[in-house]
């Protein structure tokens, strides 16, 4: 899609999760400003941000929020969602301005839609079977392009953003019926440096005149406890309301006192969004099953009766380990309580002790691993969690490398994910698998890989799934397809006309699928890929992207880091004696030198071409020598490991706590105490757009922004 930059950016919100914070936030709020001030509140509404960019009354653009400075253009979708004028009403307005609205899908519009899905599905099946389709894939065809919307949030998340124009029959149908369930209501201006309205209220009344949509929840509080007190009319009438919402936004409603307040690098002071606390559910707890990841960890997980929690059908959540079985006081067959840490991650919270029946059972941690059988236990002592210590041919543990392996922070191979991971190690045929390590990845062939067939598992349980009509386990054959030709003359003939002239039968063979010839390409290319990358895939305890790209930066080599002694690895800026000391371990064991062994033979390159030698790029500066750089929250464009990798290629010091050193700090959503604290100490803090000038240019292209 095409990319649009906002006028002037769209800012996040800070979030409170309890009245007590929100109060404490109001005051200290009031004693910025020095004096007490009137706040709106207004509905958090659950949808998806949008900007709507107006050059003297006509609408210019419509654009996701993005990173905040960059959105994607959804000008199309927008001007078919009711409300959103193409043309203000009125006259006078501004040269630019930006109207800040949210796009939801209504609770009455979202259950017709997922009414509307179930006929497209059934149409679709219907037309498979009509050409002579097996049932199954007809139903699992019908299923996967039109499956029900988990949620109205992600449905108008990505009905907004949808290219309905390129879609053709059913889908053009279903595309244009998901935007005419989308609804808008707008919150705010942007791009205005003068706008004619003293407060946050009256920007209401003024965008209402102009023709938009505006919320009839809108109310301003004098004091506090007014505050308090809508919060909790607000939560009684949560289900009331036509929409879902995620909280309440209160924001300080004089203009005035906002430019006073200002913003931080993400987030304006005078606004704070409350969220209500996590919706709380009861389910069935079916089972407990453990599963075994790359590390060997054994993690029990609870399996329940699928619930609608939190805007999404939850089936199952991790319990850690016994210890916290035991501590919970679950027991199989119990109703549990259930509930979204911080709306994200399913967490049993316990049973419900009167609704336990007679039969209810207590979990026992097997002694055995599930997969290969050998005995769990502590690997150091203390430890609670207990592993499997057959670390070279558990199952598991080598599919979890091969992911690992296949991942974006190791060698980045997109056709080596989950399911091909378990089809190399755990195929339900053949008997053998073609990969008992990872020793042999990069001597793959098309013939040992063809005909795998393999049951599709959960990541995180490694359980098989199953099909949520049939109940069957979802079988498939990565890597090949059926193809299918007729004889001369029949290429368009109907199955019935074939048989009728005596044509028996279609010919079939199997060829090798496309995912099959692009595994076999991206482990070729994958063989020169960086050496922090092919450091990072050999599993090395401790090694991650940031301890991996130093490591290669400062010897160029594996054989060079083979060489170097504890203290001259430790020595390594961004290493340590932790890691140092896992690596000279890890080379002490036979199968990991097969492993490098192995892949140095089929063509797996260990160093950095025309690297000069241990340490001697240690002297070559980069943007940001002598700068330390903090990265914390959610920064668009980067992963958590990425962040520090690009500080550290700049030539920085990628810093893991704020202190009076540091020169930067990188924020995003989910910043926390680090952000506070950057603030408290006067350090300049950066969005992820920022930050990207910062790793690239250095602190002179901040200066040009």
């Amino acid at each position: 899609m095409l990319k649009v930059e906002h006028a002037e950016r769209m800012l996040s919100l800070d979030n409170v999760f309890s009245t007590e914070e929100l109060r404490e936030w109001l005051i200290k709020t009031e004693t910025a400003a020095g004096q007490k001030m009137p706040w709106l509140t207004e509905l958090k509404i659950d949808g998806a941000a949008i900007s709507l960019h107006y050059e003297h009354g006509e609408l210019i653009w419509a654009a996701t929020r993005g990173d905040g400075r960059v959105g994607e253009d959804v000008t199309e979708n927008a001007l078919q969602i009711a409300g959103i004028p193409k043309t203000l009403a009125g006259s006078g307005h501004p040269a630019v301005v930006e109207v800040r609205g949210e796009v939801f899908i209504g609770v009455e519009a979202f259950e017709a839609l997922n009414v509307a899905q179930a006929r497209f599905r059934a149409d679709v099946e219907a037309e498979g079977l009509a050409r002579n389709m097996d049932p199954a894939k007809a139903r699992k065809s019908a299923q996967r392009r039109f499956a029900a919307f988990a949620n109205p949030r992600n449905a108008a998340s990505g009905g907004l953003r949808q290219q309905v124009s390129k879609k053709t029959g059913i889908e053009r149908e279903a595309g244009d019926l998901r935007i005419a369930s989308l609804s808008m209501l707008v919150h705010g201006i942007g791009a205005w440096p003068e706008p004619e309205v003293a407060s946050q209220s009256e920007v209401y009344d003024l965008l209402a005149s102009w023709g938009l949509p505006t919320s009839q929840q809108v109310r301003v509080c004098e004091s506090a406890d007014e505050v308090i007190n809508r919060l909790n009319e607000i939560g009684e009438q949560r289900a009331t309301y036509p929409h879902e919402i995620a909280g309440v936004v209160i924001k300080v409603d004089p203009f005035a006192n906002q430019r006073e307040l200002g913003i931080t690098s993400r987030a304006p002071r005078w606004a704070i969004a409350y969220k209500f606390p996590p919706q709380e559910v009861q389910t069935k707890l079916l089972d407990i099953v453990v599963s075994v990841g790359r590390t060997g960890r054994a993690t029990p997980y609870a399996v329940m009766e699928p619930v609608l929690v939190a805007g999404s059908v939850v089936r199952q959540a991790t319990l850690h380990n016994q210890d916290v079985v035991r501590v919970k006081g679950v027991l199989i067959g119990d109703t549990v309580v259930l509930r979204k840490a911080g709306d994200v991650i399913p967490e049993v919270l316990g049973p419900v002790a009167e609704l336990r029946p007679d039969d209810a059972r207590e979990f026992v941690m097997p002694e055995g691993c599930p997969e290969c059988g050998a005995t769990l236990r502590a690997m150091k002592a203390g430890d609670i969690d207990l592993r499997c210590p057959n670390a070279k041919d558990c199952p598991a543990q080598v599919r979890g490398r091969l992911e690992h392996i296949g991942s974006r922070g190791g060698l980045d191979i997109d056709a080596l994910g989950e399911v091909t991971a378990a089809a190399l190690t755990q195929p339900l045929r053949p008997a053998e698998p073609p990969l008992r390590t990872e020793a042999a990845l990069f001597d793959l062939t098309l013939e040992q890989i063809i005909d795998i067939e393999v049951d599709v598992r959960d990541g995180e349980t490694g359980e098989p799934r199953t099909d949520p009509e049939t109940g069957e386990a979802i079988v498939r054959t990565p890597f090949q397809r059926v193809e299918i030709t007729y004889p001369p003359g029949f290429e368009n003939a109907s199955a019935m006309e074939r048989r009728g002239a005596g044509v028996k039968k279609d010919y079939r063979r199997v060829v090798p699928s496309a995912q099959a010839e692009t595994l076999l390409l991206e482990l070729e290319k994958a063989k020169t890929k960086d050496l922090w990358r092919q450091l990072v895939s050999l599993n090395i305890r401790h090694v991650g992207p940031v301890a991996a790209r130093a490591l290669a930066d400062h010897f160029g080599s594996l054989a060079a880091i083979r060489e170097a002694s504890l203290d001259e690895l430790s020595a390594v800026e961004g290493v340590g004696a932790i890691i140092a000391q896992s690596l000279l371990a890890w080379f002490e064991v036979d199968w990991h030198l097969d492993i490098v062994n192995r892949w140095q033979a089929a063509g797996v390159r260990f160093a950095t071409p025309d690297h000069p030698g241990p340490g001697a790029l240690a002297s070559i500066e980069g943007v940001l020598t002598g700068l330390t750089v903090v990265a914390t929250g959610s920064l668009d464009g980067f992963t958590r490991d990425g962040a520090k990798e690009a500080i550290i290629a700049a030539g920085g010091k990628a810093a893991s706590s704020v202190s009076k050193k540091t020169d930067f700090v990188a924020a995003g959503p989910g910043a926390g105490s680090k952000l506070a604290k950057a603030e408290d100490l006067g350090i300049r803090v950066l969005d992820a757009a920022e930050f990207a000038i910062l790793v690239t240019q250095g602190p002179a292209g901040l200066d040009q922004t």
